[in-house]
């Protein structure tokens, strides 16, 4: 969309090597006399389970105006139908991530504080199979990703993400430091990071996830502090939640927020 590159510098063209834009999205748009797209703001499904339950959850994105629009109350508009068209459907949980949270508050939206969980790595390293680097870059490699993508479980029974493939690609192509690894003996994805001596894992996508000592031996790393991105309650390892320091927040409304008690942290994998 030509609004989003114009006002973010955002090419979402680039959806169209990975199978196109998510179908289950719903734009509410406003369009000028030439048919531009004067503002935008668009609903997607994105199940989620939280506590160990599948939640039927829609995000919000995609939100902008045009200057020589604004100030005419057309994002207000569109928010106000984005959201009720989601309270029809029978959504109970509305997610989004903004700098702005109190333009989302008077909509019923309150600001989940989000966790990353720190640790020491596992002291159990055996060695546990191989790993291969994965690129978005390789026709072959995408149609893997894909696949594991559809057929994957949630990485934490906590709080994740059960079923989004748009944004995990996305996410890999604009944040260049991720790094994709397929480990084979788990037919698992993993997308991690270093920084200096500690490693990042931001997102597992498989039929299972793999415990912590497991990737580290199929990765080769030894790092002196491991950082997860998301509740690790299916690693095998546990580290202490510490409050993530961001402009961005995290912000939820619907029935299904009242059941987050947990620290939790949504991977930066499912950013949207």
């Amino acid at each position: 969309m030509a609004l989003l590159e114009d006002t973010f510098g955002i090419d979402v063209g680039i959806q169209d090597r990975f199978g196109g834009p998510d179908p289950n999205s719903m734009p509410f748009a406003y369009f000028d006399e030439n048919g531009v797209c004067a503002a935008n703001f668009t609903a997607f499904s994105m199940p989620m389970t939280i506590d160990g339950r599948l939640v039927r959850a829609a995000g919000f994105q995609s939100g902008a105006v045009r200057p020589h629009w604004r100030g005419r109350g057309l994002y207000r508009d569109l928010m106000t139908r984005a959201f009720g068209w989601c309270d029809e459907q029978g959504f109970e949980l509305g997610i989004l991530l903004t700098d702005k949270p109190a333009m989302y508050a008077p909509y019923g939206f309150t600001v989940l504080p989000q966790h990353r969980f720190v640790g020491a790595p596992p002291a159990d390293m055996k060695s546990d199979g191989r790993s291969r680097a994965l690129s978005v870059e390789r026709a072959g490699d995408v149609a893997l990703i894909r696949q594991i993508l559809r057929e994957r479980v949630p990485v934490s029974s906590v709080f994740a993400v059960a079923s989004q493939a748009e944004m995990f690609l996305l996410n890999s192509v604009f944040d260049q430091e991720v790094r994709l690894s397929y480990l084979e003996q788990h037919e698992a994805i993993v997308a991690w990071k270093t920084e200096g001596t500690s490693f990042q894992l931001l997102d597992i996508a498989g039929k299972t996830i793999p415990p912590l000592p497991a990737i580290l031996s199929a990765l080769d790393q030894h790092p002196n502090s491991v950082e997860v991105c998301f509740p690790p309650d299916k690693l095998g390892w546990q580290g202490a939640p510490e409050p993530l320091m961001s402009d961005i927040s995290l912000m939820v409304r619907g029935n299904a927020a009242d059941r987050l008690s947990a620290p939790v942290m949504l991977s930066s994998m499912a950013e949207f």
